[in-house]
């Protein structure tokens, strides 16, 4: 590994330094985020449990949520124990293809979310818009290929930013990476070669699947809202209304959080990066955390099996 004015050409480790501006106290900051990992890897756990246990729920909005709680746990499994490791034991260093991979697999997750996001969209537009339809639309089959779908999209788009990482940045300028975990922008941003073209294919890739989602989950629910307007009954109203609520809580907790961290990441230099690294922290962190509460208050049917189970675990 040749070093040059302060050069170092293709390094075969990489420090990760954690939150930037708080290593005093990133030991005290580990406790709250260990606390939701832990957590999020109980409730998707249970949900995960709950769902393939009962026959009633292997529905196409039930066999979804499981996806999504699979997910949680990949996504979330991914950075946080790199993350405790810096912050707890003082082990910053990662090799650089290791850096790849949990680049990789952290843009897949995120990219696989946002499909199971749509995918659940796409369900509840089709149960309340086209009733008559839902059970012929999404026969076992379809959710198949919706699922292989979903998980091969991101997979196959993150790809290319390895590449173009291994094959076009030969030189960097220093091997300290301000972050917790490997993002595709904080790893480009230490070559000192041009980067335009590694910038470009990660707004697209961001485009086409966050972008591509978000308007289409937008529109659904659009829709959504223009049918059950027009519902004669109130309490049918009311129905639709509550089997779309824990969807659009999700969806918007996913994507706020999202748009935030994307925005700070690329103009918002004014911010602190200290800021910018813990909403990018939070952004991964906090849905999978939230999910299994927003799903397990506001759906009836896993409340009451998640009731059953832990009683009958009582009277046994």
């Amino acid at each position: 590994m040749p070093i040059t004015n302060g050069t170092v050409f293709m390094p075969s480790m990489l420090i990760l330094v954690g939150i930037p501006g708080l290593e005093l106290v990133q030991c005290w900051i580990g406790i709250p985020f260990c606390i939701m990992y832990i957590i999020a890897l109980i409730g998707n756990t249970l949900l995960l449990t709950i769902i393939k246990s009962e026959r009633s729920l292997h529905e196409p909005m039930y066999i979804f949520l499981a996806m999504l709680g699979a997910t949680d746990i990949a996504l979330s499994t991914s950075i946080v124990p790199k993350m405790l490791g810096i912050f707890w034991f003082h082990l910053p260093e990662i090799y650089f293809d290791a850096c790849l991979f949990q680049m990789w697999l952290i843009h897949t997750f995120q990219g696989i979310e946002s499909g199971v996001l749509l995918a659940m969209a796409l369900d509840r537009y089709v149960a309340i818009c086209h009733p008559l339809r839902h059970a012929t639309i999404f026969t076992n089959q379809v959710i198949t290929h919706i699922g292989v779908g979903m998980a091969l999209r991101p997979a196959i788009l993150v790809i290319p930013c390895l590449v173009l990482i291994k094959c076009r940045l030969k030189l960097y300028r220093t091997k300290t990476i301000s972050h917790t975990y490997c993002e595709h922008m904080a790893i480009v941003k230490l070559a000192t070669e041009d980067i335009y073209i590694n910038k470009f294919y990660g707004l697209f890739g961001a485009f086409i699947v966050g972008g591509f989602d978000f308007i289409s989950i937008t529109l659904s629910y659009i829709q959504i809202f223009i049918t059950v307007s027009h519902l004669p009954q109130k309490k049918a109203r009311l129905k639709a209304f509550n089997t779309c609520i824990p969807h659009i809580c999700v969806f918007l907790q996913f994507y706020l959080l999202a748009f935030f961290s994307f925005f700070t990441h690329r103009s918002g230099s004014h911010i602190p990066p200290y800021i910018h690294i813990t909403l990018s922290i939070l952004y991964l962190l906090v849905p999978p955390f939230l999910n299994p509460f927003v799903y397990g208050v506001k759906t009836k049917l896993i409340r009451d099996h998640l009731v059953k189970m832990f009683c009958s675990k009582d009277q046994d």
